[in-house]
Order: structure tokens, then sequence, then C-alpha cells
């Protein structure tokens, strides 16, 4: 088998427009606050971790914005920062390719020609409609943006679509010929139709309008439900023998992953946890069983989300105690961009040796008692391997296991 490893980290979120962004999410700092995106009179759910001060001329021209949903262009950030992290300036870009993650495809561009259509100007709708919001249109746009002219694929499996996506690009560089992915998840959907669907499904939090930066404290007894979230993540994967050529700096090497089904329910997760346990346990077992440090938790805040991935965690690391945080307090849920997000925020606590805390966190269940959390505030240990994991509607579940680099 090839060793992966991890050369390059991108991010953007509502904390901030690059990996740098991880010292906010470390402190605790919440980038929730109330809706500018869209008009919220008819709307629960008054709140969002947005992405601040977003110029998508820094990432494409102004003509060819129209050609790209807002998270293809939150995506296209995250990717550039990344390849330009990894120093991929002078590769071969025929033994490159491309893996993205999304959720809710472009779902402002329909929104917004949906208003088009109900105004009856069909005329009017744009021949860039199509190519604007679907989701596989991401990786294009990468591809496009470096000559990357290896395999272009396209993750869409709901809050577990980021996780999925390095997956994706950990087999494909372990079955065939390539020698390089760059991994992206992104969203953006801070929109009418978005925010009031979940709030149709008393998903997210409407008890804090008031009080944004209180309202999401994953594990909590008196947690009511996430805040939607918009930002990217990117990273990109190498073998370690081309990386090891070209002197490139390496943050991490993938050591297991798994993946499973709760064919259960398609937006609860299945009461015994048997979804979560499957894929947490197939990623520490592929990964040799290791000590595992940390878990970057999916924790969206949710009832049964939280109380069901805890037990999971308890059911699988048991004695072993790793910290465990989930940081939807600090940027919201960010739906198929999360696995991506959260993956680059695990290797960059790794290698800062500081955990993320869950913040807002005041009270525990006896649940959460049997989990190891970091509350309120980062603490700094040790950290040698990491499990980030996310879990999506429909019962998909991916974890993946980090660890620090050793020749």
């Amino acid at each position: 088998m090839k060793r992966i490893v991890v050369t390059g980290l991108g991010m953007i979120n509502a904390l901030g427009h690059s990996k740098e962004s991880f010292d906010a999410i470390a402190n605790g700092e919440c980038g929730i606050d109330t809706i500018t995106l869209c008009d919220t009179r008819e709307l629960d759910c008054k709140i969002a971790a947005e992405v601040k001060n977003f110029d998508a001329s820094t990432v494409m021209k102004k003509r060819e914005q129209k050609k790209a949903d807002r998270f293809i262009q939150l995506g296209l950030h995250a990717a550039m920062e990344a390849f330009e992290d990894a120093g991929l300036e002078d590769i071969d870009t025929t033994a490159f390719g491309v893996v993205s993650a999304n959720c809710l495809v472009g779902i402002g561009s329909v929104e917004e020609a949906a208003d088009i259509k109900n105004s009856s100007k069909l005329s009017h709708i744009s021949p860039f409609l199509i190519p604007s919001y679907m989701p596989n249109m991401l990786a294009g746009q990468v591809s496009m943006k470096f000559d990357l002219r290896g395999a272009n694929l396209s993750e869409n499996t709901a809050c577990a679509a980021g996780t999925h996506a390095i997956i994706e690009a950990y087999k494909t560089l372990q079955f065939s010929k390539g020698e390089g992915m760059i991994v992206v998840g992104a969203e953006a959907g801070v929109t009418p139709l978005a925010i009031g669907g979940f709030g149709a499904m008393s998903a997210l939090c409407k008890e804090h309008n008031d009080t944004p930066k209180e309202a999401v404290r994953p594990f909590d007894k008196d947690r009511s439900g996430f805040v939607m979230g918009e930002g990217a993540g990117a990273l990109v994967l190498e073998t370690l023998e081309h990386a090891q050529k070209r002197g490139a700096t390496i943050y991490a090497e993938i050591i297991g992953f798994g993946e499973s089904a709760d064919a259960y329910h398609i937006s609860t997760p299945q009461p015994e946890s048997r979804g979560a346990i499957a894929a947490m346990q197939d990623a520490f077992e592929m990964a040799g069983e290791p000590k595992i440090d940390y878990i970057n938790a999916h924790g969206t805040s949710t009832y049964y989300n939280d109380i069901r991935e805890a037990k999971a965690i308890d059911m699988v690391f048991g004695e072993m105690r790793p910290y465990v945080s989930s940081i939807k307090g600090q940027v919201g849920h960010t739906l198929g961009a999360a696995g991506a997000i959260e993956a680059v925020v695990s290797i960059l606590a790794m290698q800062a040796n500081t955990l993320p805390p869950i913040i807002n966190y005041s009270e525990s269940e006896d649940e959460m008692e049997k989990i190891n959390l970091v509350k309120n505030s980062a603490i700094q240990t040790d950290v040698n391997c990491v499990l980030s994991c996310n879990f999506g509607f429909g019962g998909t579940n991916a974890a993946v296991v980090f660890k620090k680099f050793e020749a």
C-alpha cells in the first residue's frame, strides 16, 4: 500500500479567510451573528455563521463570477490557499486530480432562477445557471484553475461529504497512477430556502436570535439545534514518494478510514449508534489501533446526533478516553464542507498540540460524562494521532485517522 500524506491546507470560514483562522477557533471565538445575506423576516432562525467581507474577484474575474455559485467561489479560495501552501507550481498536472464535496449544490443560484421563473420571465434565465450550481462544477473549476488533468470527482453525501472526499482521494491515489489530489469541500447555504427548510425540520436553533454567540453548544444538555455555516476547506494529498521527491512539507499522514450506513432513517441516527460505531471502528482498525489523542466530532448540537455520537465514541474508544470537541459553535455547521474544514482544523490542532474547545458548554447529561470533552477552553497537550468524523442525512457515516508524519 502507498503511504498518503497531506502537504497543503486551505480554509475559509466565519472567523477568517485562511488556515490562520485556526487560532480564532482554538481561542473559542464565535463567528455566528445575525444573517445579512438574505431576508429573514419569515424565518424562525435569524442567525448564521457567514463568511464576512468575501471578495469573489480574488478568485475569478468579474465576468466569470456569474458562472459560479458562491459555494464554488469559496471553494476556489480554499483550494488556492492549499495549492500555494503545498508549493505545487512545478508539478506534472496530468498526475494530479480533484475531489470536491458539497451538500446543497448552488442553492442560492437555484433560488434566484426560481424567482425569475415565478415572475414569468423564463427567457431571462442565465445560460450559466446549470453550470453555476452543479455540485461537480467545484471540482471542474479547481481543475481548470490549475490545469489538473487527473481524476475529477465529486461527493454529495450530505454532511459527510467532506470526509468522504478525503477518503475518495486516498483511494484514488492508492489504485491509480496519480501522484496527488486536491480535496475541497465548500458550502454556501445561508439562503431563505435552506434556512427555512432546515428550520421546518426543527434542526436549527431559534432560541438565540438575540444572543447568537451563545446559540450552538455541542454535547451540552441545553443544546437546541445547529446554526448554518458557510465556508470551505481544502487539503492537498500526495503519495509519500512524490512528496519526498519534491521536498514538500508534510503536515500529516492518513493511516485509516471507515465508511458505513445506518440503514435506519433519513435524518435521525440509529438508536444504538451502529453506523457511527462501524465507521469509527473500521478507521481505528485500519490505522492499526493507535492511541487516538483527539477526536474532532461531528457534534451538531442537535439532541439525537450528539447523544448517539457520544455513545459511539464511548463504545469504540472507551478506556482510551481521547479528548473530544466540536467546532460548530465557532463556525456553524458547514454541511458538505464540514468534513474538509474539520480535517484541516484537526491537522492544525495536531501540529500546534492545541485542542480547540466546545464553546458555550455549561451542563452535562450522564451520557456525555462518559467521553472526555474539551469544554470552553483549549487544551495544550501532545497530539500525535487524531480522528475526524462526520455523519449525514440518509444515514451516511465517514471517519478518517490522521497521524503526525514519521519517515
